[in-house]
């Protein structure tokens, strides 16, 4: 009865956390939760024991009572959202492991909830690798139990913060462990944890661990995706610490507002070159590949490009010197066989989609051989030379672009002009950077010639050109090439204006406002002094 009587009250907190009555522990958490929340910033004294002894942490959330636990876990929440970023780096070693094995396995819905929430905390103050890096470990923990509760917490942080914040790649890996686990409660949350991300990545994420999964599997998650498939694309829905000062600093007008809006609903998702391993295709190339490639029959040649393909073929590739094999497939862009052309056109697709910016270099050597061959009429050979011409647009961008598709508007085949005007049409509509004014010039004189060509297709294009144009740069913007068109053509480019979806929108940069005039009769050197 002495000591139940006894107040412990007066004795230092860090005391209090470490006495061996559980009572004592749990009254010692809740008096530190309502000392930090009472706080009134990040350096108050309060924090300091806490932050010299980061191991008093280690007892709290893991100690040995439920019922302290509780309160130990949510006095580390308090700690860390008051205590800010020096709370997070300072405690996070020796907490989130029983974080996870004492906290999210309980049986007490509260305490797996505040042991979430500290998980979470520990994402907003800082990053997401180090506790992603200390979950992952868990999942190799004996206890079913502890499995299934470390994968419904990954689940939870990916549904917060999204593959922007928490890489996806680690996940991916050592998810096919977690679906052959002889626990089917670590299986159903396994399938959890790859619906969430299916959410975010769609096709994209398996590139990584599809292959390793049971057909059974597969059939199960396939069903399961299509549900994902009807709704909307997911967003961050909690923001890091460094976010939430960005969006306090923003602008409030409705303009900035408007804006902001535009620039959230960008895609931001990975696709499968960012999930994938560099394959290194140099190295599985047939040695006898330039030999083949310059003989005289073109099965020879068709098939060292077959091999080529076969090698390319891949998601991402290790970038190298690919400078002998680019100009192979220039050359063969005039081969007489259009086997053989088509072949060389789907490599250059597959290595320009590789390499991506690494593809940069070699355009100018590939892009006008390709562009030449467009007056070839077979559409199967038309398509595979669009989808390598679009591959190499999209490793470099319009900018870079623009001299040769310009000069291939000039042609005498009108196949070739017709083919290149919609590769323009489709640069237009995929560059996420809008064109500078000399650029817009030059395409917009360049279509408005077109709009008086004899053939009607071609008309058309230059309309969808300008209207294409139009739709990115604004309506205002293009008034000026506006002029002196009929009003049908002007009728038939809004038209194509209306209905164009672009990925690009120009900003024109805000105007300055006018200095204010001194005051008369004030000195100039006061106004210069008043300026700085």
């Amino acid at each position: 009865m002495a000591d139940q009587e006894e107040d412990f009250s007066s004795l230092p907190l860090p005391d209090r956390f470490a006495h061996k009555n559980w009572k004592v522990r749990k009254q010692g958490y809740e008096d530190a939760a309502k000392t930090f929340e009472a706080t009134p910033d990040e350096s108050d004294p309060a924090f300091r024991p806490f932050l010299l002894d980061s191991g008093l942490w280690k007892g709290a959330v893991a100690d040995s009572n439920v019922a302290a636990q509780q309160d130990g876990i949510n006095a580390l929440c308090a700690f860390l959202k008051y205590g800010g970023t020096q709370a997070c780096t300072r405690s996070r070693s020796v907490t989130v492991t029983p974080i996870v094995e004492k906290g999210l396995s309980s049986t007490r819905a509260a305490t797996k909830q505040s042991a979430l929430e500290a998980l979470m905390l520990y994402i907003e103050l800082d990053k997401s690798e180090p506790i992603i890096a200390d979950l992952l470990e868990s999942l190799n923990n004996k206890q079913p139990k502890i499995i299934a509760a470390t994968l419904a917490a990954l689940t939870a942080l990916v549904h917060a913060y999204g593959i922007k914040i928490i890489d996806p790649k680690p996940v991916l890996k050592v998810l096919p462990k977690a679906f052959g686990h002889a626990d089917k409660n670590v299986r159903a949350e396994a399938q959890n944890l790859a619906v969430e991300l299916y959410r975010w990545l769609r096709e994209a994420m398996k590139t990584l661990f599809w292959q390793e999964l049971k057909p059974v599997q597969q059939q199960d998650l396939e069903k399961l995706f299509e549900a994902v498939k009807q709704e909307p694309p997911p967003k961050q829905e909690r923001l890091l610490r460094s976010q939430q000062a960005v969006e306090a600093a923003a602008p409030t007008t409705q303009e900035d507002a408007d804006e902001e809006v535009e620039v959230e609903e960008e895609p931001s998702g990975m696709d499968a070159f960012d999930l994938a391993e560099p394959i290194d295709v140099l190295s599985k190339v047939p040695t006898d590949f330039q030999d083949n490639i310059a003989s005289s029959k073109w099965k020879d040649r068709k098939d060292a490009l077959d091999a080529l393909y076969a090698a390319a073929n891949t998601d991402r590739i290790k970038d190298g010197p690919y400078d002998d094999i680019v100009a192979a497939l220039a050359k063969s862009m005039k081969d007489a066989n259009i086997a053989v052309v088509t072949v060389a056109a789907n490599c250059v697709e597959c290595l320009a989609k590789g390499l991506r910016r690494g593809f940069a270099k070699y355009r100018s050597r590939i892009m006008p051989p390709i562009m030449e061959r467009l007056k070839e009429k077979k559409q199967s050979v038309a398509d595979a030379l669009g989808a390598a011409l679009d591959a190499v647009f999209a490793s470099t961008g319009l900018s870079e672009c623009l001299e040769d598709i310009l000069e291939f508007l000039k042609h005498k085949n009108p196949q070739v002009k017709s083919e290149t005007l919609k590769f323009l049409i489709r640069c237009l509509k995929t560059t996420r950077e809008a064109p500078s004014k000399p650029e817009v010039k030059l395409i917009a004189e360049a279509a408005t010639k077109l709009l008086a060509d004899s053939v009607e297709a071609t008309r058309s294009a230059g309309a969808e050109v300008l209207g294409t144009l139009m739709k990115i740069m604004s309506e205002r913007a293009m008034g000026p090439y506006m002029e002196g068109l009929d009003d049908i053509r002007k009728t038939k480019i809004k038209e194509f204006c209306d209905a164009a979806e672009v990925k690009a929108k120009d900003k024109p940069k805000p105007v300055a406002p006018p200095l204010k005039a001194a005051p008369p009769g004030q000195k100039k050197t006061m106004t210069k002094k008043t300026a700085s």
